[in-house]
């Protein structure tokens, strides 16, 4: 077996844990502030939409000995007083944006890309998008976000409990926003297949979270009746055993991503190949992390605060600290007498129990009518006497001459 299926077997066993549900402060911390950095990039640099949401025009060609200065040039000179962008792709073919056009504009800018590069004005790809269809692509997004949101917390509802479904929409939202603030810090454009993966991978997210609150929901149910662990050291258990396959699952997803997002940059360049695998590879990561620290220990969280859970943690931690103090008072018996066995400060109080089980073997140990002190430091021990041979002898028989 691989070293990796050894750790897997480990970890599934608990005979290696990694305490993510004790750290969740950490997790609390990191992630807060890069959703306060993503939440910065939002407001001041705002989302770079493409043309689909804005409207304009689009205009593609060939011609592979043309510079960015010039193609810029020419297209402001037509008419548009401003370009949206000027991308090459290919090394050879050309994509030009510029805002919402008149039809009189459209066709002037056409007519003078064809007559600067040598090309027919067929050769000029034109398409325009009108403000109002980018207006109903955008209501459209949003209805679609709210929907799919709405549809997984009933779902999860019923399926499990409110509080996974408030775990599960905590660590969605989590990634949504981690992912349009990394798409507003680095500018990148906000197409319709932007908005497709985006749901895509809320919902590989989703799917990740609910295989672990299953397994957090398999070792937590018979726990109020056993008494042994509290609820996050057995969905902290529950998290560890899914760990490697959350992992594997990860990676195997994110390989082809990254592929496909590699091959759509530097080989075809910008377009909607690109827009899609740059989304799924950002929101992969963000909710793998989600799933793992996030999802977990605010489930934690808000089950310990339900007072059967409560009660149950109070009763572990007393039951801990009489352990730890009955095994001080069985070191003090064992080193010797008069030395004095301090509590720990950090431990419960202990009850009436406590202190009966912790007394008994120290006044078993001494002699009735005297105490420790009283007996002799030092002497030689006093054999107890023998009995003589006719108190030995069993009675009505006697020693033959």
């Amino acid at each position: 077996m691989s070293r990796l299926g050894n750790i897997g077997g480990r970890l599934y066993r608990g005979e290696v844990s990694f305490d993510f549900v004790g750290k969740q402060k950490l997790w609390y911390r990191i992630s807060g502030a890069i959703l306060a950095v993503s939440v910065i990039a939002l407001i001041v640099f705002h989302l770079n939409f493409s043309i689909d949401f804005k409207g304009g025009s689009v205009y593609q060609f060939k011609a592979p000995a043309a510079t960015n200065a010039q193609v810029t040039n020419t297209v402001v000179a037509a008419g548009t007083g401003s370009t949206i962008n000027v991308q090459k792709e290919g090394g050879t073919s050309w994509t030009v944006q510029t805002p919402v056009l008149n039809t009189k504009t459209q066709f002037a800018v056409q007519n003078a890309i064809a007559a600067k590069f040598h090309l027919l004005p067929s050769q000029v790809s034109l398409k325009s998008i009108g403000p109002s269809w980018g207006s109903q692509i955008s209501q459209k997004a949003i209805e679609a976000l709210i929907a799919f949101l709405v549809v997984i917390v009933l779902y999860l509802s019923i399926a499990f409990e409110w509080r996974m479904a408030s775990a599960a929409l905590v660590a969605l939202v989590h990634d949504i926003v981690i992912t349009v603030g990394v798409y507003a810090l680095l500018r990148f454009e906000v197409s319709p297949a932007t908005v497709i993966g985006l749901l895509t991978i809320l919902g590989y997210s989703l799917y990740d979270t609910v295989v672990v609150f299953d397994k957090v929901r398999e070792n937590t149910a018979g726990l109020l009746a056993t008494r042994r662990t509290t609820y996050s050291e057995a969905a902290n258990l529950a998290l560890n055993q899914t760990l490697v396959r959350s992992i594997n699952t990860s990676v195997i997803a994110l390989l082809p991503v990254v592929s496909i997002l590699a091959v759509s940059v530097f080989l075809l360049g910008n377009g909607e190949l690109k827009d899609l695998s740059l989304v799924l590879f950002v929101g992969m990561l963000s909710g793998t992390y989600s799933s793992i620290c996030i999802a977990t220990p605010v489930l934690a969280d808000l089950k310990e605060r339900e007072p059967a859970y409560k009660q149950l943690r109070k009763q572990i931690a007393q039951r801990s600290g009489s352990a730890k103090r009955q095994a001080k008072v069985a070191v003090g018996n064992a080193t010797g007498a008069g030395e004095v066995i301090q509590d720990d400060p950090e431990a419960p109080d202990a009850t009436a129990e406590d202190v009966e089980a912790q007394t008994a073997p120290v006044s078993a140990a001494r002699p009735a009518g005297g105490s420790a002190a009283a007996r002799p430091a030092s002497g030689p021990r006093q054999q107890p006497r023998r009995p003589s041979a006719s108190q030995r002898r069993p009675s009505g028989k006697k020693k033959r001459r």
